[in-house]
C-alpha cells in the first residue's frame, strides 16, 4: 500500500475499489447485526476496521496510549449507538466520525501525551504490530514527522483507513478540491521526504 500510495495521483482515485466496496458492505452487514444485539458482529466491525481507526486517532493525538484509549471508547461508542446507524454505504465514515469526536474530547481536555519523541518509535512500531502493517507503520510514521496535522488526518484517511476522498470532505466540512489539493500536497511532501532518505542511505 506504500508504495501505491507514493505514486498516486488523486485523478480518478475517489471511486471505491472493490475491497473498499467489499468491506463497507461487510460493515453495514455487521451494524445491522450489532444493532439486533448480535455481538459477535462488533469482532468483525473491530477487524475490519481497527488498523485505521488506530492511526486516524494516533495522527490526531500523537501519542500510541491515546490513540488506543480513543479506539477503545470508539467501539464502545459504535455498539451503543449501534441502532442510530442508518446505512448509506458509509459506515467507515460514520466510525471515524466517533473517532474524531472522541479525539477531540481528548484533545479538549488536555489529558494527553502531546508529540511523541523520535526515540519513541521503536516502541511504537512493537506496539502498533497488531493494529497495522510494516507499509502502514512507514506511512504513519513518515506522515507524522513530514506532515502538519490536518495533511497527517487526510492522508490517514485516505490511505489507511480507506476513506474516499468525498467522505473527508464531508467529515471535515471542506469542499471537496480542498481536499483533493491537501492529499495531493502531502504526497508530494512525502515523496520527497522518501527520495532525500534514500539519497542518505
Amino acid at each position: 500500500m506504500f508504495f501505491v500510495l507514493m505514486s498516486a495521483q488523486t485523478g480518478g482515485m475517489d471511486a471505491p475499489t472493490d475491497d473498499a466496496k467489499e468491506r463497507n458492505r461487510k460493515l453495514d452487514n455487521a451494524l445491522g447485526e450489532l444493532a439486533k444485539g448480535s455481538m459477535p458482529a462488533l469482532d468483525v466491525i473491530y477487524e475490519l476496521t481497527q488498523s485505521g481507526i488506530y492511526a486516524f486517532a494516533f495522527s490526531m493525538l500523537k501519542s500510541a496510549e491515546d490513540a488506543e484509549d480513543v479506539m477503545q471508547d470508539t467501539y464502545v461508542k459504535v455498539c451503543l449507538n449501534a441502532k442510530a446507524y442508518k446505512s448509506e454505504g458509509k459506515p467507515m465514515a460514520w466510525i471515524v466520525t466517533i473517532t474524531r469526536n472522541l479525539a477531540l474530547m481528548k484533545l479538549r481536555s488536555g489529558k494527553h501525551e502531546g508529540s511523541l519523541p523520535d526515540y519513541e518509535w521503536n516502541a511504537v512500531s512493537d506496539e502498533a504490530a497488531e493494529n497495522f502493517g510494516t507499509e502502514d507503520r512507514i506511512v504513519i510514521k513518515s506522515a507524522m514527522k513530514v506532515l502538519n496535522d490536518e495533511e497527517a488526518q487526510i492522508v490517514m484517511l485516505h490511505a489507511v483507513s480507506g476513506l474516499k476522498h468525498r467522505e473527508i470532505a464531508e467529515i471535515y466540512n471542506m469542499p471537496l478540491a480542498t481536499v483533493l489539493s491537501k492529499y495531493n500536497r502531502s504526497i508530494k511532501k512525502l515523496q520527497k521526504a522518501l527520495e532525500d532518505k534514500l539519497e542518505q542511505q
